[in-house]
């Protein structure tokens, strides 16, 4: 008999207390044990219109709601006594007619009637009469419908639906259903069920009309239900929230797992359309074709490699094989390891202040007048050392990209013997940088024709340096699939823009942009993409189209105010974050982000005395990439801050200005696209001149 678990039980089991939840995990291992139920208090849900619903006793209070055919268990919900009984009374589960997946249903005629939602009781000017707005699926008949999942009660409600009620509708759809309507809105096409998913599901070239093993198989099934084979697995679906585990991909997301490129490839999307979940899957999915595969799954920082190692613990157990074979690192990581290999030692990294010093000395002992200190470590850092450049007619000739003061070939040649001194000062005290590393690890590995890893797969690739690219272009074998990447243009927040196809990444025919938003409400999103434009183009001239863009869910607009000082602005910090407790939110599911490390005192003095705060995430927002949570909070936001003087200051001339006030707008794109329901902005007066780009709801506080 097949024992299952729902992705709405996992949901209901973490809003439970601790203590309630121990019994809960008792009494599903017990149930584990023995299908049966006999050593649980099983009772038939008699008002639901599913007869295989039971409820099963865990306590004085707490009822578990098991779903019982002849050939499988599946624990469906969990909750209070009578919540449990009214989620069960008001769904079934079964096998969707027509893409033969098992979905659990809302049923209609127990589901109030669709509004949009209440608004306030305001006394306005006679509006003139508006035409009503166009319903978006009137065009779509009942086997389209059908095709994407919808289930049959629920077709003239979605034919009726506009832009305005669409939101409060999909939350009552199966997922695979209303992200299917929802590209069809921002696009216009309709993605059904894929013909061999179909036919994988047929049963005698019929959908199962019962709750078969194909059934549960589907990849729509395995969304929000998944198959527990043993006590380990049921152990690791009770300790993991379900969005950690239960990782499964939208039909246009497996489509790019699944591909195969003859050259490098590139996903792109915007914050939280799912790129990274992407990237895992389709490592995971090279490890599982070819049992001898070694495979590179690399990323910008440590914590963000290794959250990704955590996800593909989810999708492929250690037992499996298949971990073992996927070396999750950050690029920096990956790097030491090969530098280590190569020449026996780890590399003696110069810092910032080391080659300030060492320029410094460099240009006096040339005599160079005329530069800045700050030119200086800005020509080495994005020019010298980021393009490995070691003479003269090196030099003479690169592409200063991203830098608008021209330098004629004099100038040049004054600056040059300034770089070279600074590399044998270097060389002698045995300082490197990790450009150089990067730049002779690459030079290295584009001789060997062994090379380390069959597959590379690389996120947050937007934040790759040339020296990175080049190095990780070397490392990957002549084969197809060799080379994927996944990155957002609007959240490049560490590098200048340079050519990818000058250094052999020729992603044009092989990049392909996700268009639906999985984290964040639309609400939010709108506002952040007000921070960034339509349409953001690469050197190479692919595009990052972000007009189309929809999100799954609705949530309540995004909140900017202002204050006259920082106690204000922590006291009404503190109110909002309240708020978000009282609602349910736990603090770990908090995150409150500021611009430097400085301002991060300014944060938890603002929840200092508030329960749980211990447990609330204060970190700069160059923190913030990889981070997920229900509610943020992005405080400081005051002129002189976003954008930070300091950096304004340092800017080496006026391209690199308006590159560092671009970078700090993504900076706050990035912060503020952390949010899944709750985003709440906050500044001192004079504030930043980036709340405008959030619209007309910032509100000044006295």
């Amino acid at each position: 008999m097949n024992f299952l678990i729902a992705d709405t039980f996992t949901a209901a089991f973490n809003r439970l207390s601790g203590q309630d939840q121990k019994a809960v995990k008792a009494s599903v291992f017990d149930l584990q044990m023995d299908p049966t139920g006999n050593g649980l208090q099983l009772h038939r849900v008699d008002r639901s219109k599913d007869p295989h619903f039971w409820s099963a006793r865990v306590n004085r209070d707490v009822r578990l709601v098991v779903h019982r055919t002849g050939e499988s268990v599946l624990v469906a919900y969990v909750g209070h006594h009578d919540d449990a009984y009214a989620w069960a009374e008001r769904r079934r589960i079964e096998a969707h007619p027509r893409t033969g997946a098992v979905q659990i249903v809302e049923v209609r005629e127990r589901v109030e009637e669709i509004a949009r939602p209440a608004t306030l009781d305001l006394v306005l000017p006679e509006p003139k009469p508006e035409m009503p707005a166009p319903a978006l699926f009137a065009s779509l008949d009942d086997d389209a419908l059908l095709s994407v999942g919808v289930p049959a009660d629920w077709l003239p409600d979605v034919r009726a639906a506009n832009e305005d009620s669409f939101f409060t509708l999909a939350e009552h759809l199966p997922a695979e259903a209303s992200e299917a309507l929802l590209e069809y809105a921002a696009t216009g096409r309709l993605l059904g069920e894929p013909a061999d998913v179909l036919i994988a599901a047929c049963v005698d070239g019929r959908p199962p009309a019962e709750l078969s093993e194909a059934a549960f198989a589907h990849p729509d099934t395995l969304r929000r239900i998944r198959p527990i084979a043993d006590q380990e697995e049921l152990e690791q679906a009770l300790t993991f929230p379900w969005e950690k585990w239960g990782v499964f991909l939208h039909p246009s997301q497996r489509d790019l797992v699944d591909r195969s490129f003859a050259g490098a490839a590139r996903v792109a999307g915007s914050a939280g359309t799912g790129k990274t979940i992407v990237a895992i899957h389709r490592a995971v999915r090279l490890a599982r074709e070819d049992p001898n595969a070694r495979i590179l799954l690399a990323s910008f920082s440590e914590p963000l490699a290794e959250a990704m190692a955590k996800k593909v613990l989810v999708l492929a157990p250690e037992t499996g094989g298949i971990v073992p074979r996927i070396t999750t690192t950050s690029f920096r990581g990956i790097a030491e390891q090969m530098f280590q290999l190569e020449h026996g030692v780890r590399p003696r990294i110069a810092s910032d202040a080391v080659l300030r010093e060492r320029l410094r000395e460099a240009a006096a002992g040339v005599g160079l007048k005329g530069f800045s200190d700050r030119f200086l470590l800005s020509e080495w850092s994005n020019v010298v050392d980021a393009w490995g450049i070691t003479s003269l007619d090196a030099y003479a000739t690169v592409q200063r990209m991203g830098r608008k003061s021209r330098l004629g070939p004099n100038q040049r040649e004054q600056l040059w013997p300034v770089f070279e001194r600074t590399r044998e000062a270097l060389a002698a005290e045995r300082y490197t940088t990790w450009a150089d590393v990067f730049t002779g690890l690459a030079a290295t590995f584009a001789g060997k024709t062994s090379k380390p890893f069959d597959h590379i797969v690389i996120d947050e690739a937007q934040d790759l340096a040339p020296a990175e690219l080049r190095f990780f272009a070397a490392l990957a074998p002549d084969r197809p699939d060799a080379l994927f990447l996944s990155g957002d243009m609007g959240q490049r927040i560490f590098q200048h823009p340079y050519s990818w196809a000058s250094l052999g990444i020729d992603v044009r025919g092989r990049s392909h942009t996700l268009k639906v938003c999985y984290r964040t409400s639309q609400q939010i999103r709108r506002a952040a993409d007000r921070l960034l434009p339509p349409v953001l183009r690469d050197v190479d001239g692919a595009e990052d189209e972000r007009r189309g863009i929809v999100s799954v869910f609705d949530g309540p607009p995004p909140v900017v105010r202002t204050f006259s000082g920082t106690a204000e602005e922590a006291a009404a910090v503190r109110e909002v974050v309240s708020g978000w407790l009282a609602e349910g939110v736990e603090p770990n599911e908090i995150g409150i982000f500021v611009r430097t490390p400085e301002l991060v005192g300014r944060a938890r003095a603002a929840i200092d005395r508030l329960d749980g705060a211990d447990r609330i995430t204060t970190v700069p927002m160059h923190l913030a990439k990889g981070l997920e949570f229900r509610a943020v909070a992005v405080m400081a936001c005051d002129e002189g801050t976003l954008p930070l003087d300091e950096r304004v200051a340092d800017a080496a001339d006026e391209a690199e200005l308006d590159d560092i006030y671009e970078t700090e707008r993504r900076l706050l794109y990035v912060a503020a696209t952390r949010a899944r329901e709750h985003l709440l902005l906050t500044g001192v007066q004079p504030a930043s001149e980036y709340l405008v780009d959030f619209g007309d709801r910032t509100e000044a506080a006295a």
